[in-house]
């Protein structure tokens, strides 16, 4: 039981290593994942994140519901809203983070997944947000994302039906990317990652903060903070490396300098 942290180049891939439980999550469990969240935000050497379950049945059912019923946390622990920061909840990782989903992807399964940016599914995978049905409420980013990344029937059917969706039926919403056999799970995703790791790594994180942002401005701040980010980049090595490299014929060495 644990989560694994492995490097593939400038690829990190995270896995929660609990099949037994399909991947549920205890406190342990969480506690493990932020720590690696903050490892992939904080090493310059990994430009990319996978996360992904182990076994064959569960990407994760998130929280492991056994462990935390009956337990009782100090009020006063609301307002500590940094400690144990997890992706979805709110830590500001601009490194893109792949979904490998290779089994049943529910509950905070599917919170963790919304705070995704390229998600790649096995075609027996089944998405669902079935907290209602245990008197819960899918925190951690399921009620604030679902409406900004599915059509309003959809996401309200998942929130408050619980229902669960196919590979097939997330493909068509637009939930994940592509639908793979298990075999090319994995390295489909490290595709993703490797060829986001080859661009300038500068760029990459600049790009995803401007588009996540970008849900939260009006298009006049959002074009000001654009102007502002590539006035900042021209002055780097990374774009007299881009230069360089695009007349000399040759793929670019970026350092993310």
């Amino acid at each position: 039981m644990s989560i694994d942290f492995d490097l593939d180049g400038n690829a990190a891939v995270i896995t929660i290593n609990r099949p037994e439980r399909h991947n549920a999550m205890d406190a342990e469990h969480y506690a493990g994942l932020s720590e690696a969240w903050t490892r992939v935000r904080d090493d310059n050497d990994i430009r990319a994140a996978i996360i992904t379950g182990a076994g064959e049945k569960s990407f994760t059912a998130g929280a492991d519901l056994k462990t935390f019923a009956g337990r009782q946390e100090p009020y006063a622990d609301l307002w500590l809203t940094q400690r144990g920061q997890l992706l979805n909840r709110g830590l500001e990782v601009w490194k893109p983070v792949i979904s490998a989903v290779n089994g049943y992807c529910v509950g905070g399964g599917m919170t963790l997944l919304f705070a995704t940016d390229i998600r790649v599914a096995v075609d027996t995978a089944m998405f669902s947000i079935s907290e209602v049905k245990r008197g819960l409420i899918a925190a951690n980013g399921g009620t604030q994302r679902a409406l900004r990344q599915l059509p309003y029937a959809i996401a309200m059917e998942l929130l408050l039906v619980g229902d669960k969706l196919s590979a097939e039926e997330a493909l068509r919403w637009g939930l994940i990317n592509k639908v793979v056999p298990r075999a090319d799970l994995l390295e489909t995703a490290l595709d993703y990652a490797h060829r986001i790791s080859a661009n300038a790594p500068l760029a990459v994180q600049a790009t995803k903060e401007l588009a996540i942002r970008s849900q939260d401005v009006d298009i006049a701040t959002g074009l000001r903070f654009e102007q502002l980010i590539q006035r900042t980049l021209r002055n780097t090595t990374d774009v007299a490396e881009g230069g360089k490299a695009f007349a000399e014929k040759r793929p670019a060495v970026f350092r993310g300098e």
